[in-house]
């Protein structure tokens, strides 16, 4: 595995009877509390912008992806930020509760979470991916990996073909196929998680409803699920759970012709984790509008 892999798929473990301790790969490791049913895990990281950055290429050179690299810094031009420019790298996040072994996609947040049981122990990592742009939203649901295929050709959708006259009908293995080196076929006709030809546009609304992976990682996704893994599909931009006895929420924007209420969503959540402290409200409605991504803490002192 790469350097770049190695920055950002973040590694967790279940210990029995002992808790929830998180290694990270970029930061020394931190124990939680015990039962932590959505555990706060990661530290973001501060990065300084160097000639001929941009956010775009950033995003896939530090393992994130570009909607939730813009997101965390709202203001600075993605293309050309300036020179000695101080941004935030997104590491943070809030784990999808109650973790159970199979693959959670929160399109709302453009990540994937691979849970899988080893030695007795529950190990978390966490993907940056691509969704379906506007019209041909990716399918929330729950569903399963019904096929693993190295090398796949692409069999070109007749939709996708009316859509741009002069397409084949089918694309071979090889640097010009869209699905790249892997292809992880759902359940549901037609949709899967699979690599791209085109790794800038992971974290971005770009596909046709599939879901694509960074190429390293797509390699390292492939390599540990299995057929029949659980796919659960969410659309959830408001996420909320604990740490050091704390009270977080994490707000991405919300995409969806029905947009979610966040206000509803945090007080259910709160009670999903029996949570029974104060919450900060004039903070929250602050991050509301922001919709940064980054998890706070939203309990009263």
């Amino acid at each position: 595995m790469n350097t770049r892999s190695l920055i950002f798929l973040v590694t967790l473990i279940l210990l029995p009877g002992s808790g929830l301790a998180w290694y990270p790969t970029q930061a020394d490791h931190s124990f939680l509390p015990p039962g932590n049913p959505a555990p706060v895990v990661g530290s973001n990281q501060v990065y300084t912008i160097r000639p001929n950055d941009s956010l775009v290429d950033l995003a896939y050179r530090v393992g994130v992806g570009y909607e939730s690299m813009v997101n965390a810094n709202p203001g600075v031009d993605p293309w050309m930020p300036s020179k000695g420019l101080k941004v935030l790298i997104p590491y943070q996040t809030i784990l999808p509760p109650n973790p159970v072994p199979g693959i959670v996609i929160n399109i709302a947040e453009f990540r994937l979470y691979y849970t899988w049981r080893e030695s007795g122990r529950l190990r978390v990592r966490i993907y940056p991916l691509g969704i379906g742009r506007e019209g041909w939203d990716t399918p929330v649901g729950r569903f399963a990996i019904a096929s693993k295929i190295r090398n796949p050709t692409w069999m070109v959708p007749e939709s996708i073909r009316n859509e741009r006259p002069g397409q084949p009908t089918m694309v071979p293995p090889g640097p010009e196929n869209p699905l790249g080196g892997y292809w992880l076929g759902l359940s549901i006709k037609g949709y899967g998680i699979h690599g791209t030809h085109r790794p800038l546009g992971v974290g971005r609304r770009v596909s046709h409803g599939c879901m694509r992976l960074y190429p390293q990682d797509i390699d390292d996704l492939f390599s540990r699920v299995e057929v029949k893994t659980p796919v659960n599909i969410v659309f959830q931009p408001v996420k909320v759970g604990l740490r050091e006895n704390k009270l977080w929420a994490e707000i991405h924007p919300d995409t969806r012709d029905q947009p979610v209420n966040m206000v509803n969503e945090i007080i259910r959540m709160r009670t999903m984790l029996e949570w029974e402290g104060k919450i900060d409200w004039p903070k929250v409605w602050r991050e509301m509008d922001r919709k940064s991504g980054i998890p706070f803490v939203i309990s009263s002192p």
